[in-house]
């Protein structure tokens, strides 16, 4: 009778001893998504500089943006620091496929982007294209699955204008800062509203230069969004 009381004990010791080390395990840094500690990185650089970006609640839903459309071939104008990139370059990666082509105009912003990729593990689905946007477009083939515009609201018309036709059936179009810069990007909206199905999203955000702004986000597909 002892000796199987003995057993026990001992089992129930090397079982408790087992538990911190399974939960420590699961704790471990190495498990966790590397591309978010990077954006975070990135995030926190952007509110020091400072450096526009969408910032966190417009992120989140580029991603969903994303995912939904299972993009093959994805453009963005406007790097800056890779922040946008990254959250969308995770979603390509979890989908297994897709490319981000990203354009800016600084070479040392491009090059600090090139590095952020680099670090979260992304840089097989990005290829960063430094110089003008208006001018590098007229140089992508398509067809284009999903583009991000936010280079500054006076561009975004002169942009679209190129890429309207390398823009795939269904493509979606987001253009950013659609709330704060509204007054600059007037063609832009215009154009977007009159032809295709597009629609404003508000969001309330916590950035030093903005509390509310929204995007603007298109389908390529004839009409105008309903009300």
């Amino acid at each position: 009778m002892s000796n199987t009381l003995t057993r026990s004990a001992v089992t129930m010791i090397l079982a408790l001893a087992a538990a911190p080390l399974s939960a420590a395990a699961d704790d471990d840094p190495a498990d966790e998504d590397p591309v978010q500690a990077v954006i975070e990185d990135v995030e926190k650089a952007c509110r020091e500089g400072p450096v526009y970006m969408v910032g966190p609640e417009k992120a989140e839903r580029l991603a969903e943006l994303v995912r939904e459309a299972k993009p093959k071939t994805v453009l963005e104008c406007g790097t800056a620091l890779g922040y946008s990139g990254l959250w969308i370059a995770r979603e390509l990666k979890k989908l297994g496929r897709g490319k981000l082509i990203t354009m800016e105009i600084s070479p040392d912003r491009a090059r600090q982007a090139e590095e952020n990729f680099r670090r979260a593990g992304l840089a097989d689905y990005v290829e960063v294209r430094v110089g003008d946007a208006k001018k590098l477009v007229r140089q992508i083939e398509g067809p284009i699955d999903f583009a991000l515009i936010d280079c500054g609201a006076s561009n975004y018309y002169p942009i679209f204008q190129v890429i309207e036709k390398k823009l795939a059936p269904g493509a979606v179009v987001v253009a950013d800062n659609a709330g704060i810069s509204a007054g600059g990007m007037r063609d832009y909206l215009k154009a977007v509203r009159s032809k295709y199905d597009s629609r404003t999203e508000w969001f309330e955000l916590d950035l030093p230069w903005a509390k509310r702004d929204a995007l603007e986000v298109t389908a390529m597909r004839c009409g105008p969004a309903e009300e």
